[in-house]
């Protein structure tokens, strides 16, 4: 298996997830989810053969951890549609794991067998891996803060804010989990479970504005809009861990995480 390939099971996958999302708007769950855990079988199929060419895990270029964030924003959103029934949460994904998919048609990175030592880790691919589900689950909280503030005009239900809480819970849970497998990999290949990298910085500052929201709500289960600011503002930090330190002149020739 090889990148040549990949848009031979990247379109027939985001074909399977619009076919979900249609089925959704017209009150069809069972084909809609259906439709869409077929999409993923066929998308996981590429990353598995992919996974055994390279013969190492795809999660070290930032097309190959695109490639896993696009998997799991439809993951994301047929367990959110299945939980709680939101209609328009499959079409979202969709389109997000679309622009993903088309930024790795249209301007692939460099992809080959090599890895550095460093991340020959067994902590690295957990580490990877669930920061990716992290990132798509709380990337569904951001789009229902946009929904709830700009749609709704701040004017949630408390079911509707109830769903944005559960998923911040789970995202973040995930999120924690990522970066408790990241210093145990750190341990092993720098010998410290944490540096102040600028990742690592960001990280730190991302996991913290999740947790202010969560407190946040606790304290003041009234203020929905000021939470829900809290939720944006996280995003962007989240945003910035991801791939904008790869932009930041503080990073540049420092920080281990910039690719």
């Amino acid at each position: 298996m090889s990148w040549d390939v990949f848009t031979w099971f990247a379109l027939p996958a985001v074909f399977l997830w619009a076919l979900g999302a249609f089925f959704a708007w017209k009150e069809r769950k069972s084909w809609a989810v259906v439709c869409t855990v077929l999409g993923l079988l066929l998308y996981a199929a590429f990353i598995a053969g992919l996974w055994l060419s390279l013969e190492r895990p795809p999660l070290r270029t930032q097309g190959e951890t695109r490639l896993w964030f696009s998997f799991f924003l439809p993951f994301a959103g047929v367990v959110v549609y299945s939980r709680w029934r939101y209609k328009w949460i499959l079409s979202f994904t969709t389109v997000l794991a679309l622009v993903f998919i088309c930024v790795n048609i249209f301007k692939p990175e460099i992809h080959n067998k090599t890895m550095m030592p460093a991340l020959m880790s067994p902590w690295f691919a957990p580490h990877v891996i669930v920061y990716m589900l992290s990132y798509a689950i709380l990337g569904a909280s951001a789009v229902m803060g946009v929904y709830l503030l700009f749609f709704r005009r701040g004017k949630a239900t408390e079911v509707e804010m109830s769903m944005t809480d559960n998923l911040v819970y789970v995202g973040l849970t995930f999120l924690t989990f990522g970066m408790l497998f990241g210093a145990l990999w750190a341990k092993e290949v720098w010998g410290t479970y944490w540096g102040w990298d600028p990742k690592e910085t960001w990280a730190a500052i991302t996991w913290l504005c999740y947790l202010l929201y969560i407190h946040f709500r606790r304290a003041r289960p009234k203020q929905t809009r000021n939470a829900l600011w809290i939720i944006l503002f996280a995003f962007i930090c989240l945003q910035i861990c991801w791939w904008g330190i790869n932009y930041l002149p503080s990073a540049r020739g420092i920080s281990v995480h910039t690719y």
